[in-house]
């Protein structure tokens, strides 16, 4: 895959996920958003060392999980 393409897949997915969790949770909302920023950030470094999926994963689940600690933070405030 060339990163055009994954970067407009996951500015598409953003838009989706932002849009549709507007009325949702904090940490609901902080793990959809940290998801899909880890997985581009993964993808930007991934496709240095030419692993691109495996770096957007790997920034998925760690962007998920910081972000919903986060987002549940701000849900106990």
């Amino acid at each position: 895959m060339k990163l055009p393409y994954i970067s407009s897949m996951i500015l598409a997915g953003f838009v989706l996920i932002n849009s549709s969790c507007s009325t949702g949770t904090n940490a609901t909302r902080g793990t959809a958003i940290g998801a899909l920023g880890g997985a581009a950030a993964g993808a930007a470094i991934g496709h240095q060392s030419g692993k691109t999926k495996e770096g957007a994963l790997i920034g998925a689940g760690v962007g998920a999980l910081g972000g919903n600690i986060l987002g549940g933070k701000k849900d106990n405030r």
